[in-house]
């Protein structure tokens, strides 16, 4: 049998979004499509197994369904994608499919509850009204049923070989939500290019704990998994967007990682990863929080007359904000402190952040220059604009780390350095590669302070920076400047006279060409 290729099974998926596409925002239709996309394959690995153990069994159906039970996953059987296909005529296709997923949540509590005991499919509604009017609605029901039906979409590991196909389509999917979601695409993508980038920055070693305090549809925390080279590495996140956090659970079943914790909550102002009552430390965290996210913090619940205070960074009692509490309306330092406090003794942060974390004054900057003192940046990486979905302003990424080489900080200007594509910049993979060897030899302790190279690298000492007050702003260090060429003033004049020569000429022929037409 011939083994389905990673295109084939894109494109098939792809093609079952038609289903929606036009009528419903992409924001939306992308938790049909890929919930559905994880029922099939579970659906398919049920009758894999199911007909390994009865050629095994020689056809005893009994001892099969015994045997089944111990798999990864129990699918009943009007939980099955078949049982969905065969009623997709049915008036209340939509309640079946709820139905369907209730009973796969119950079978499977212990691996699609979360420990607050939330199902992943509880923020989604296959009998909801935004799927259009009863008629409609069933109609797109049943189209979908019938695209995932199709041989293309077969994801049988007999069949595909291998999980890593199923993750990939998977993966291919939230990257074209993404493409299409435009504002709300930041809000569960991290583009491709950026997640390597900052998984090659923070490699962890074997045996490490990595984590995504705000870990989207999780591709960033699996990237920064893959980047180990083994599989001897845990995966941890948290989510505040329930729908967002579903998606990230079934991302990394379809990877593979089943062992992966992924919580849902307000990272802030309810952290979920935690030891007894302390945080959890890890080796390595990995980010792309909210950009200046607004009113990140102090909660007051009012009551009538009555108001409570029901968060208040102040008294956080993990004491993440001692070095600072920063403004209410920009959450940037509140995500960096919080990721900072949760590395181990040797622990490494990758972020992305908005330029205005490394100048910005006030609260910020105290802040700042707490964590400059203590010697935790390691790096200052400036990106180019309109890399990320949603926001064309460039961004940069910040490197901490508790086991630094020495007290400098690297800054990395590589602003300059993508392919420009139609609606999005890129990185390719020569600038990856640039930025990463350039940080892995400063992080090696190869450098020394001063410029690294020319119009793109610069390392600065403490010193330096103190005498910047703090300031980060990568333009203070690599000096970009371009002097402009000098003008020939000459030349000019003479271009401009053939010009006015050639214009009067023109002039000429134009007159000429009237006065014939007037004949």
């Amino acid at each position: 049998m011939t083994k389905i290729s990673q295109k084939d099974i894109n494109d098939a998926v792809w093609k079952a979004c038609d289903t929606f596409r036009g009528s419903i925002d992409p924001s939306v239709y992308k938790d049909y499509v890929l919930t559905m996309l994880f029922l099939k394959y579970l659906s398919d690995v049920h009758d894999d197994k199911m007909e390994d153990y009865l050629n095994k069994y020689n056809g005893d159906s009994d001892r099969a369904k015994r045997a089944m039970q111990h798999e990864r996953f129990f699918v009943p059987e009007h939980s099955h994608f078949t049982f969905l296909y065969e009623h997709r005529n049915e008036a209340n296709i939509g309640e079946l499919i709820n139905i369907a997923l209730t009973d796969l949540e119950e079978a499977n509590r212990d691996k699609l509850y979360s420990e607050d005991g939330a199902g992943i499919f509880q923020n989604i509604d296959f009998n909801n009204s935004k799927l259009g009017e009863p008629k409609d609605k069933n109609q797109r029901l049943k189209t979908l049923l019938i695209d995932f039906n199709s041989e293309k979409l077969d994801l049988r590991p007999s069949h595909v070989g291998g999980a890593d196909i199923i993750g990939g389509a998977y993966e291919f999917l939230i990257a074209n939500f993404a493409s299409d979601a435009g504002k709300k695409a930041g809000e569960f993508y991290t583009p491709n290019e950026v997640s390597a980038l900052l998984a090659k920055l923070t490699q962890s070693k074997p045996g490490s704990r990595i984590c995504d305090p705000t870990c989207g549809s999780g591709s960033l925390l699996i990237k920064a998994g893959r980047e180990v080279g083994s599989d001897n590495f845990s995966l941890y996140g948290q989510e505040a967007n329930g729908s967002t956090w579903a998606l990230a659970v079934m991302n990394m079943f379809l990877h593979g990682f089943d062992n992966a914790t992924i919580r849902w909550g307000d990272t802030i102002r309810n952290p979920k990863l935690k030891e007894g009552d302390a945080l959890m430390k890890f080796d390595t965290v990995v980010a792309n929080p909210p950009f200046s996210l607004d009113k990140w913090g102090k909660v007051e619940d009012k009551d009538g007359d009555k108001t409570t205070v029901s968060y208040d960074p102040e008294s956080d009692k993990y004491n993440r904000f001692w070095r600072g509490i920063p403004p209410k309306s920009k959450g940037d330092w509140a995500f960096i402190s919080h990721m900072i406090e949760t590395l181990n003794e040797h622990g490494k942060a990758g972020m992305v952040v908005p330029h205005g974390v490394l100048f910005r004054g006030s609260s910020e900057g105290k802040i700042r220059q707490k964590t400059l003192e203590e010697n935790l940046l390691e790096a200052v990486i400036g990106l180019p604009s309109n890399l990320f979905f949603g926001t064309g302003i460039p961004a940069a990424i910040m490197v901490f780390n508790k086991a630094k080489a020495s007290e400098h900080v690297l800054f990395i200007d590589a602003s300059q350095h993508f392919e420009s594509a139609k609606n999005q910049n890129k990185l390719r993979e020569r600038d990856i590669e640039h930025i990463v060897s350039t940080y892995r030899e400063f992080a090696e302790g190869k450098m020394k302070p001063g410029i690294v190279e020319e119009k793109y690298a610069y390392v600065a000492s403490f010193k330096e920076i103190e005498e910047n007050d703090f300031n980060l702003n990568i333009p203070r260090y690599v000096d970009t400047f371009e002097e402009e060429a000098e003008v020939d003033i000459t030349g000019v004049q003479k271009e401009i006279e053939k010009l006015e020569r050639e214009l009067v000429n023109v002039q000429k022929e134009i007159d000429h060409y009237l006065t014939q037409l007037v004949k």
